[in-house]
């Protein structure tokens, strides 16, 4: 498993944990408040690191994208995540960690699009970044989706500190 699967699941563990811990507060409480982000502080800070950790290492990670190739041109999937009908649509790209992944995607994308004939690429991260930059509406990477529900913005993916 690669080493930036294992931090995103890392993270998304303790993100439904600390939500968990929200969901629960608020029953009792009509905000979060500062007793609360003090008593999880440092699981508030793990969180960021872990994020931040992530952030690098997608800039330089391989993935798999899959593209659809039954139209003329090779097209790249995207997931429009937007559902206003006057805006542009807003999107992300699939990205995959490993193939079982994109092969579980590329299943669902057939049961939602029909007998499309789909095919993989390798990429890394700031590549794909790169190849959408001029596109407003791509928002950006989507690890692992749809299985997953783990999206890194376009600006976040970056190399180093600033």
């Amino acid at each position: 498993m690669s080493e930036v699967k294992q931090l995103i699941e890392k993270f998304i563990e303790l993100d439904d944990d600390l939500n968990e811990k929200v969901e629960k507060y608020l029953e009792e409480n009509d905000d979060i408040d500062e007793a609360f982000e003090n008593e999880n502080m440092t699981q508030i800070e793990e969180l960021g690191e872990l994020y931040h950790e992530i952030e690098h290492m997608v800039f330089n990670e391989e993935f798999i994208i899959v593209s659809n190739a039954t139209s003329e041109d090779k097209e790249v999937v995207a997931l429009i995540i937007s559902d206003e009908e006057d805006e542009g649509e807003e999107f992300v790209i699939p990205a995959y960690t490993d193939e079982a992944e994109a092969n579980e995607a590329i299943e669902t994308f057939k049961e939602q699009f029909g007998e499309n004939e789909f095919i993989c690429d390798h990429k890394t991260g700031s590549e794909i970044v790169a190849d959408h930059s001029e596109d407003d509406e791509f928002i950006g990477i989507a690890i692992n989706a749809p299985q997953w529900d783990f999206v890194i913005g376009r600006e976040d993916v970056h190399d180093c500190c600033e």
